[in-house]
This record gives C-alpha cells, structure tokens and sequence, in this order.
C-alpha cells in the first residue's frame, strides 16, 4: 500500500527478513478406543448434537467453522451433497456425504432453513475440552478429526489426490499432504501383489481378540470385549471357548462380505480385571492367557 499507492517508500523491509521454517505436521491421529470413549461420552449425553457434530466431522473433513455454519437450505438430503457457499479459501464447494453423514442429519428431522447445528464456536470449544477432561484423553484438538477424515479418504484406496483435495477444499496439495498420515497396517496391504490383495485384507481381519471370561452359578460365561453383544455361555470352558471362536469368524466374515469395518481387537473400553481376559482366535487355536 505505501510502496504501491502512497508512494511513501521505495524499498519493501520484508524482502530482507528470512522466512522460518514450516513446523512439523502434526501427526495426531485417534485410536480405536478413544472413538469408542468419545462415541460413548456423546451417546450419554441428553443433548446428542455432540455426537452429530463429531460424527459429521469424521465423515465429510470439514472445519469446524465450516460443519457450525451449515445451513438446512444448502443441504440436499437426497443428492447426500452438503453446500458450503463461502469457505475458507473464499471459494464454493459442494461437500459428498457418506451414509453415516446422511443418516446423522436425517436423524435430527431435516428442515427447510436455519442452522443445522446450534452450537457456537466457544460453545463446542467448551463442550469438547469436557469431554477431553472427562474421559482422560490427551493432547487431541477438534481440528484433529478433520486430519483423521482426510487420512481415512486416502485409506480407503478409492480416491486419488485430487479427489481427497476436491472433498476436503484443500487448495495446495502439498497442504493437504501436512494433514494425511497413513498407517502402516494399511500400507502393508497395498505392498501386496493385484491377485493377493483381497485375501490378505480378509486374513488379516482373522486376528485373535480378547475376552472376559468367567463363573456364574454354575455357568461358564464368555464375552468378546470389542463386540460387546457377542456373549455366549454354558456347562463347560472347552465348549464355551470353541462356540465363541465360531461366532467370532461368522461375525468377521459378515462384516467384511457387508463392507464394514472390522473393529480393531483390544479397544474395548470396560475395565475387566486381567485374570479373566482370554484371546479368542477366530480360526480355531487354543486360547491363552492374554498379555
């Protein structure tokens, strides 16, 4: 403006100062437990739009300022295409809702217009410090959940750069590559060859899980900790442990052959005392003790 329009000087200051160097990305990412911790922390709560907000995030990678901005008239429920008009990069972009987006807002009763979530920014920067306090979780800030649904785009194997780059409005690519951090367990799976990929997905989903295991009356009762309705029980330890690792396999196999994600083993979150936890394999060995 001086230099340029007031003529007031001839030399730009600036130019002379040597830029810092970018900080490391951070690399944040959740664990299975913590979003099972966090969907838990929501689904306790009597307001659920917690649980909306964080879902939301997770399933579209947008800002928090995006996701609190939303509007029910920029939302189109039957295209699962979510509108942001103005965004960050002072640019419109039309964000694809998966299932779980869709079903979230088909859950809160769409509307014609309005907000469709009532949160303020200091409002949901409140509430999360909470639940962070609450449940014992460190060092995880919202934004986090956007590093993870972009990292999770990329996991999935379906979408290149540009496509990840189109849903979550990242106009620099080299940005866009600060925020994704893959695991390596999926790496791994990638490095195998064209005609072993879909059998060592599946093979390596047939993992030992643990369990709680235990006497009541005269029962012997067993339980998979990270598919809490998966129970069974009877007269005898041998019988109870064979029956589980056949409903554990036809669980795992269900839920690959529907395309769900199978959930990773130990992220179960109920506090078992350690003499009654067992590992279950799905394809039959002995159990041991778990350590």
């Amino acid at each position: 403006m001086c230099r340029l329009e007031w003529g007031f000087c001839t030399h730009n200051p600036v130019k002379d100062i040597k830029k810092p160097k970018p900080g490391a990305a951070r690399d944040r990412r959740l664990s299975a437990r913590e979003k099972k911790q966090i969907r838990r922390y929501c689904a306790n709560l009597e307001n659920k739009e917690l649980g909306h907000i964080v879902t939301f995030a997770l399933e579209t990678a947008m800002r928090q300022g995006e996701i609190l901005g939303l509007r029910w008239e920029n939302v189109n429920i039957k295209e699962s295409i979510a509108t942001l008009p103005d965004t960050k990069n002072n640019t419109r972009r039309d964000v694809p809702l998966s299932l779980k987006a869709r079903d979230t807002l088909i859950s809160m009763g769409p509307k014609l217009t309005g907000r469709v979530f009532s949160y303020s920014s200091p409002g949901i920067k409140s509430a999360w410090r909470t639940m962070m306090e609450s449940l014992g979780i460190e060092d995880l800030h919202f934004h986090d959940l956007r590093h993870e649904a972009v990292t999770s785009l990329f996991e999935l194997g379906t979408l290149n750069m540009m496509e990840v780059a189109a849903i979550s409005g990242h106009k620099s690519l080299s940005m866009l590559k600060r925020y994704t951090h893959l695991r390596a367990k999926t790496l791994v799976k990638k490095l195998a060859g064209p005609k072993t990929k879909s059998i060592a997905a599946t093979v390596s989903s047939l993992i030992p899980y643990p369990a709680q295991i235990s006497t009541v009356g005269t029962e012997v009762r067993l339980r998979v900790l990270d598919f809490s309705d998966l129970v069974v029980s009877g007269q005898h330890a041998s019988d109870v442990v064979r029956e589980a690792q056949f409903y554990l396999l036809h669980r795992l196999i269900t839920t690959l052959r529907d395309g769900y994600e199978v959930p990773p083993p130990d992220a179960y979150i109920d506090a078992v005392p350690e003499s009654q936890i067992i590992m279950i394999d799905p394809l039959g060995a002995i159990p041991s003790k778990h350590t």
